[in-house]
């Protein structure tokens, strides 16, 4: 995968996609962090060490994307800063006899959202897709989460499935 370059709107800072590289570690941490928190899962390190190891081990199936914005002011940081990240996985399909990409983790700065950033992830996961001749890119989000429901609404059709988990 290539970097590639969104905008939105003529005013928007270019918003930048490309895969988490090692020395994105702080800031993807730190936005990991914020996911979790989000969804009120317990703060645990471990999980944040596990996954970071995941992302940078070529062998596991979990590959992620940082989308990157060089405007200060848009995120109150200074020089080019991660904004949002992006973790996906190849999945088997037996119904349908294919393969598709598998959107576990989409997050962007709160104060970065309005700039395309979950846009660009989102779209740059579907061109991964096609790239790898994948049916369908599939996520879920909280029943709740209007503001990412209301750009997934924009950007795919929600689905009639309901999910379930059970402890092992």
């Amino acid at each position: 995968m290539t970097a590639d370059e969104y905008t939105n709107g003529d005013r928007a800072p270019r918003v930048r996609v490309r895969e988490v590289a090692e020395a994105d570690e702080p800031q993807w941490r730190q936005l990991f962090a914020a996911y979790r928190d989000f969804y009120r899962l317990t703060p645990d390190e471990s999980v944040v060490d596990r996954v970071w190891a995941w992302l940078n081990d070529e062998g596991h199936e979990l590959r992620g994307l940082v989308a990157l914005t060089d405007s200060a002011e848009s995120a109150g940081r200074r020089g080019e800063s991660i904004v949002g990240i992006g973790h996906f996985r190849r999945f088997a399909r037996p119904s349908t006899g294919s393969v598709g990409l598998w959107l576990d983790d989409l997050f962007t700065a709160p104060e970065a959202r309005g700039l395309g950033a979950g846009s660009a992830l989102i779209d740059r996961i579907r061109a991964e897709a096609r790239a790898q001749s994948c049916s369908v890119v599939r996520w879920i989000t909280a029943e709740d989460n209007s503001t990412a429901r209301s750009l997934y609404d924009q950007l795919a059709v929600q689905t009639n499935w309901v999910t379930y988990d059970t402890q092992p």
